[in-house]
């Protein structure tokens, strides 16, 4: 069925895309269980997995350790976030061609507003089609395509018939739809307010909609009324584009919520090594980090240090970040769904002037990210770690290990 004039919002998502890149650059892999984040049994969690993989259960945020049981003929390699990157580029760049309202959620999925578009290049469905088509063609990747009234539903479209699906949700179709899902395909709902959902007779995405907004608000407080409203496939936030010369961001959302404090550090920690090779690449330092964490029901943190000097230094980035997520720790949002390291108020190097042995200092951890970097884009992202970071991490995890 054609999109109606009403839904111009399209939510465009990579499928499996680590793994599918990897399967790209080495037709080999292609149809074998994938499994991106390191080496087998070692430490650190899933980044990616093929859909092959995901047959033997594994999923992104997983242990590797659990990985390698669940599927130990498993192929497990390293992340190439320079190699993923390269690709998410030539993705948004297409992106660009069809309207400049895009808004980037991750490398692998963004959302597209096309009103206005279609005077030039057809209807939403054409365009989607269309996107599909020179994603596959000049990258070689399939993507799933969800057209939709709004930022919800084509989420929620893109996600019906994965892989290489094509969804359009209509609005005389909506309340079709949306009755008969569980509620946890309602996007911000984990498995922690799936379950409390549950325990309140909610199942389906039908049952919220006929409920009595004040049971649910006396649940879910604030939340219950965007809850309520994402029910009806009532969503009025816009398609905002990326602002790209003010901040930079990495985050990982989990497939599977999560409540160990270590897979989140190690995630943490790759994010620092990304947004730091980001930094050093563009020539640019962070006057201020930000982690962010979101909860498996909704609410989300975030807590921010301004740093003593601009830095894009890997070892600097990590001392402060932890300290923010151990604060985060205190606001009671595990398990989590989603954590988010960002990079604000942006400054070039040459802009900065320090004292000699300042200066002397971030030499010393400059060049050793220099040679980190060349070293990772080289051989992997997997292929050398920081074990000046192992020893403080190893504390925390002692200590967690003991309040269980």
């Amino acid at each position: 069925m054609a999109a109606g004039n009403n839904s111009t919002i399209i939510h465009i998502d990579m499928d499996a895309f680590f793994a599918s890149v990897e399967q790209l650059d080495n037709p080999t892999l292609r149809g074998k269980p994938v499994i991106v984040g390191g080496r087998p049994g070692g430490r650190g969690v899933v980044c990616a997995a093929s859909y092959e993989a995901r047959v033997f259960g594994i999923h992104s945020a997983m242990p590797l350790k659990t990985a390698t049981r669940l599927c130990p003929n498993g192929i497990f390699l390293p992340v190439r976030f320079e190699r993923y990157a390269q690709v998410t580029t030539q993705i948004r760049e297409i992106f660009h061609r069809y309207t400049p309202i895009v808004e980037p959620l991750s490398g692998d999925e963004a959302f597209l507003d096309i009103k206005g578009s279609e005077s030039l290049f057809g209807s939403a469905e054409t365009i989607g089609r269309q996107i599909k088509k020179n994603i596959l063609d000049e990258t070689g990747l399939t993507a799933s395509v969800g057209i939709a009234p709004n930022k919800f539903l084509a989420k929620l479209a893109s996600d019906l018939k994965k892989p290489n699906g094509f969804v359009i949700i209509n609005p005389e179709q909506v309340h079709e739809i949306l009755e008969p899902l569980p509620v946890g395909k309602i996007w911000g709902v984990g498995k922690k307010a799936e379950l409390r959902l549950h325990a309140l007779g909610y199942k389906t995405i039908g049952q919220i909609a006929k409920a009595d907004p004040n049971a649910l608000n006396m649940a879910f407080g604030p939340s219950a009324i965007h809850l309520y409203e994402l029910a009806h496939g009532i969503d009025s936030r816009l398609v905002t584009p990326d602002r790209v010369a003010k901040s930079l961001s990495a985050d990982t959302t989990f497939s599977e919520d999560t409540e160990n404090k270590e897979v989140l550090r190690d995630k943490l920690l790759e994010l620092v090594e990304h947004l730091g090779m980001r930094l050093r690449s563009r020539g640019i330092r962070t006057a201020v980090i930000e982690v962010k964490l979101r909860s498996s029901d909704f609410e989300t943190r975030s807590v921010s240090k301004t740093l003593a000097e601009p830095a894009n230094e890997t070892l600097i980035l990590w001392k402060e970040s932890k300290i923010l997520l151990e604060k985060l720790f205190g606001y009671k949002l595990l398990p989590a769904r989603m954590i988010s390291l960002g990079a604000s108020r942006l400054v070039r190097q040459g802009e900065i002037q320090r004292g000699l042995f300042e200066v002397q200092e971030f030499k010393k951890l400059g060049a050793i990210d220099k040679t980190m970097d060349a070293i990772k884009e080289k051989f992997g992202s997997d292929s050398i770690g920081r074990g000046s970071f192992l020893g403080s991490d190893n504390k925390n995890r002692k200590k967690d290990q003991n309040q269980t």
